[in-house]
């Protein structure tokens, strides 16, 4: 958990992290990543605004980094950022039946996954799992949503990629960011060529990173998978009739609920107008 707070702390954020930093943000959970230059994701996770402050989640091992970039973007702007690593990340499928966490919002990806509730007590007292957990995990990949560490590692992915412009993760409207014009230059020409897909039947022993086979072609790789379900980002041209596999057998390939590309077609974006 990483707080930041400060007069100048909206627009630091504003001009650095790919979402959207408005009133919208009070009590919902924004997909937001820090960028390369080159426009691919380094860190990645939600945030959130409440009691005057912003409040980011995301992996445990990423945080040191996260906070470590964002003092060298703050310059001498009058911001706060601060590891808060007494507080904890737990997530409940609905609304908990205790209200004992300090702050809890709910995560708006694909019309919602969940309640995110960040406290220092048991996570029994709040909600069945904690943010890293299986129960967590399984509705993420029914989702289709790519995390990571999970599915994608540092500097391999670009926000399109994963679907960021389909779930409020990218801002084309608010102006420069880091890795900005390479996001917008894909955004405008259309020039995305992998999306996450949802990979159901993943064998028993598959390796997070394992290649997934279109016919003898490979066509992505799977993330870690939760009783063989999986999320792979996957180059939708390769996905042409032919059968899907994961080590030699058979696995189904399922687009998410919320994405309108399809296989065998290129990756297409939003309207710039309705991101």
């Amino acid at each position: 958990m990483v707080r930041v707070t400060g007069p100048d702390a909206r627009k630091l954020l504003n001009d650095t992290l790919t979402c959207r930093f408005d009133d919208g943000l009070k009590d919902a959970g924004r997909w937001f990543a820090l960028l390369s230059p080159q426009g691919k994701i380094q860190i990645e996770g939600l945030v959130t605004e409440a009691d005057g402050a912003f409040w980011f989640t995301l992996a445990s091992d990423l945080v040191a980094d996260f906070v470590k970039r964002m003092k060298l973007y703050r310059l001498r702007a009058k911001v706060e950022i601060e590891a808060l690593p007494e507080l904890a990340v737990f997530w409940s499928p609905d609304d908990p039946p205790t209200n004992q966490a300090l702050l809890a919002y709910r995560d708006e990806r694909a019309g919602g996954l969940g309640i995110r509730l960040i406290q220092t007590q048991n996570a029994a007292e709040v909600g069945d799992s904690d943010a890293a957990g299986g129960a967590y995990r399984a509705a993420r990949i029914a989702a289709g949503i790519a995390a990571l560490g999970e599915d994608f590692g540092i500097n391999d992915v670009f926000p399109h990629d994963v679907g960021m412009d389909f779930l409020g993760g990218l801002d084309f409207k608010k102006g420069c960011y880091v890795g900005q014009e390479v996001v917008s230059r894909m955004q405008h020409r259309g020039t995305a060529r992998r999306r996450p897909v949802i990979v159901t039947g993943v064998p028993e022993g598959a390796a997070a990173g394992a290649p997934l086979l279109v016919g003898a072609r490979e066509a992505g790789t799977v993330g870690r998978d939760v009783e063989g379900h999986a999320i792979a980002i996957v180059r939708l041209d390769r996905v042409t009739g032919e059968v899907a596999t994961v080590g030699g057998l058979p696995v189904k390939l399922v687009l998410p609920a919320w994405a309108n590309y399809r296989f065998g077609e290129a990756a297409e974006s939003p309207d710039v107008a309705d991101a």
